[in-house]
């Protein structure tokens, strides 16, 4: 965090030094997470769901923390305490008063990107290809909610030239929140999708939601024009330019070609055309591609420079489309991170397109969380994809994802089976010395039903 003095940090969160030195300079960073603290630090006592941090109090006092800002004042402590009403919104405040600082003394760019699908990815894409231009700061993971994004503000330096944040949707109002804070010169729409549409109401209600961050763009929106959803926002900002495989596009995809070493793409970068090797894999991360090139255009940087970056990069994230060998030759694909209706049938046509290739395909798929009242048609749906992609073998896990299995099985003739697995273990042993170098394996679910680890196993048997 850039250096403040104790009673500028009191008076941004709007509290009360009860005990420390006002005049005394900060400059550490900012963490809710006790476990992160180091010396010079500063702890934010947040009240969770399962946790309350001021449990921790103490332990980050012996640590060397510099400053606590709490609900609560522990007065046996000596660390300075700034008392709140509320420290998550405390912390929202720091962050704004941190970015208005930094903003007034230096030409800092703020890119916010948000969308059903794509946020992360598209983040990581553009935080590696402008560090090749300057500072970065980005958020590490998904911070993307009302305590990752202040989060993530607060890293600023005064040297910082770009500033990435992730905005997700928690419901009606969540985006605005978070767009007020960062208020970017950029904002990228990436996909109104399905991803939270069983907790919002539905797609119309999703692309209210996600619209949110509209108002607050101070510059230009980058629209995917692949998605009537969001292309028809189009007419609720001032400018914008767009991205995709549509005629229309301003960064034009014109063709996309996959292998198991990646993608090659080629795109018309608003009159110059180029042609990309990705070591990432999917067209979907070609489209990601194409709207972080869109803001590097925007930017007046060197696009030659951003995609000699760009053709490094392995993999955006661990867990989305991650490539690994086995020790028997397998390549397994780990995208258990996170799944969609949208990003599940990607993943499966990515698979499908590289089992002509000369492998033996198998989908392991889990369940698809936050789907409500869809859940039963999209995860009956991706079952039946399945089996129309020609996918070898389907393995499905867990009794929430056992809808997959049923729309494959009912999906009319299929030369492939699915099989239904009530745990990962029971997947696991199935698949057990039965891979060898002819087999490519898709792992793909919610992040929460813990697939990843199974990607991880599949590579050393």
């Amino acid at each position: 965090m850039i250096s403040l003095s104790i009673a500028e940090i009191s008076s941004a969160v709007e509290g009360e030094l009860v005990v420390g030195d006002p005049d005394a300079i900060v400059s550490g960073e900012v963490f809710t997470d006790s476990r992160e603290v180091g010396p010079g630090d500063i702890f934010v006592a947040k009240i969770g769901e399962y946790d309350d941090g001021h449990k921790y109090l103490e332990q980050v006092s012996k640590i060397g923390a510099a400053l606590a800002i709490v609900q609560t004042v522990d007065a046996s402590l000596q660390t300075p305490q700034v008392l709140v009403e509320d420290s998550v919104d405390a912390l929202g405040k720091l962050a704004a008063f941190v970015l208005k600082k930094v903003r007034a003394q230096n030409q800092l760019k703020v890119i916010g990107i948000t969308g059903s699908n794509g946020k992360t990815s598209t983040k990581s894409l553009l935080n590696q290809m402008l560090s090749e231009f300057g500072s970065v700061v980005a958020p590490q993971g998904s911070f993307n909610n009302q305590v990752g994004l202040p989060l993530t503000v607060c890293r600023l330096q005064l040297d910082t030239k770009y500033l990435v944040l992730e905005m997700g949707a928690s419901g009606k109002g969540s985006i605005t929140r978070l767009a007020e804070l960062g208020r970017p010169d950029i904002g990228l729409q990436l996909k109104v999708g399905y991803a939270h549409a069983g907790k919002f109401g539905g797609l119309s209600e999703t692309r209210k939601i996600k619209s949110e961050m509209l108002p607050f763009i101070q510059d230009l929106a980058v629209l995917n024009a692949d998605d009537p959803n969001v292309y028809s926002m189009r007419s609720e900002v001032k400018n914008f330019i767009s991205f995709g495989y549509s005629d229309h596009a301003h960064y034009q995809l014109l063709s996309s070609k996959l292998d198991i070493h990646g993608t090659e793409i080629d795109i018309d970068l608003s009159g110059i055309e180029k042609t990309i090797r990705l070591k990432t894999l999917g067209e979907h991360q070609a489209m990601n591609a194409a709207a972080a090139l869109a803001v590097i255009g925007h930017l007046g940087l060197d696009f030659d420079k951003a995609i000699a970056k760009l053709e490094t990069i392995e993999f955006v994230e661990r867990g989305r489309m991650q490539s690994m060998v086995g020790n028997s030759g397998q390549i397994v694909i780990n995208d258990a991170y996170n799944a969609s209706p949208e990003s599940m049938q990607a993943a499966l046509q990515t698979l499908a397109t590289l089992s002509k290739q000369g492998y033996r395909s198998t989908a392991v798929l889990g369940a698809m969380a936050e789907l409500g009242e869809f859940s039963q048609e999209q995860h009956d749906r991706i079952g039946r994809l399945v089996v129309r992609y020609n996918i070898d073998q389907l393995l499905v896990i867990g009794e929430d994802a056992k809808l997959i299995h049923m729309g494959a099985s009912q999906e009319g003739s299929w030369d492939g089976e699915s099989l239904f697995f009530e745990s990962i273990n029971q997947a696991f042993e199935h698949l057990r010395g039965k891979l060898t170098s002819e087999d490519l394996v898709l792992v793909k679910a919610s992040n929460s039903y813990g697939l990843g680890q199974l990607a991880d196993d599949l590579t050393e048997v």
